[in-house]
């Protein structure tokens, strides 16, 4: 039988208030050297760990000080451990074309090795670090729920054949339920045949055999629309001020006090 569980992604999560962070260690794209230099003879990503003793924020921020991560690593039917791995290891992955979807073994000492997935992960807010990491072990023919990117090719027709018509990309992930071994890097669209006003929806997306979209099929994921310019309305001339002669008005003033008299 077959295990289902579903995996959510937490991007850029940071420590405080979990708010949305986008800082150096995941926007920088891994070197192929540092990714290759994880993987052992199989061509299969490994990373070390070992077990985490203490416990505490004061063992965290030692554990941190020395350039490392505190992970816990959980499921795949074995009990929840508290491991320490090495920063540049994690952040490598997290860097990497597949990012947060890679599967890699964690070689634990004492425990031995198994393949995982980011489940969590926490960055601080201010140096883009990664501090601490949820990993997800991944039982043999387990389907996990992933989120990946979709990408546009193509040329609408719609945006070259009309002036201001303009291509509007309104669903740019998805989540999917597959194998490990088919999670995809990203789903391809070719909008080519887009004509104006037309739309591309969830259900007219091609997947591999075993891949399951878990969205609604009406939600859009692209559209072409006709944008126009509106014509501004020139602003009203701003009347011109009427001038008083001050001298003349003195002049009548006078000449009425003297007629009085």
């Amino acid at each position: 039988m077959k295990l289902v569980f579903r995996h959510y992604l937490f991007r850029k999560w940071s420590v405080v208030g979990r708010q949305r962070s986008a800082k150096a260690e995941d926007l920088v794209p891994a070197t192929k050297n540092e990714f290759e230099r994880l993987k052992n003879m199989a061509d299969k990503v490994v990373v070390k760990a070992e077990k985490r003793e203490g416990r505490g924020k004061n063992d965290a921020r030692r554990i941190r000080e020395a350039k490392k991560v505190p992970v816990v690593v959980y499921g795949g039917g074995g009990e929840a451990v508290a491991a320490v791995a090495e920063l540049s290891d994690l952040a490598t992955i997290l860097r990497s074309d597949t990012g947060v979807n890679t599967i890699f073994s964690l070689d634990m000492a004492g425990e031995g090795s198994g393949d995982v997935i980011f489940q969590d992960r926490q960055i601080d807010p201010l140096k883009g670090r990664l501090v601490h990491a949820d990993l997800r072990r991944i039982a043999k023919g387990e389907k996990i729920e992933v989120t990946v990117p979709i990408h546009l090719i193509g040329e609408a027709v719609g945006v070259e054949e009309n002036e201001g018509g303009v291509l509007n990309q309104q669903t740019r992930e998805i989540k999917v339920l597959c194998e490990t071994s088919k999670i995809p890097e990203f789903i391809e669209v070719d909008v080519t045949n887009l004509q104006l006003n037309e739309s591309i929806h969830v259900s007219d997306l091609k997947v591999g055999e075993g891949v399951e979209i878990h969205e609604l099929p009406e939600t859009v994921v692209a559209s072409v629309v006709l944008v126009k310019e509106e014509e501004l309305e020139p602003a009203p001339e701003a009347a011109e001020p009427e001038l008083v002669d001050q001298k003349g008005e003195d002049s009548e003033e006078g000449e009425g006090e003297t007629n009085e008299k």
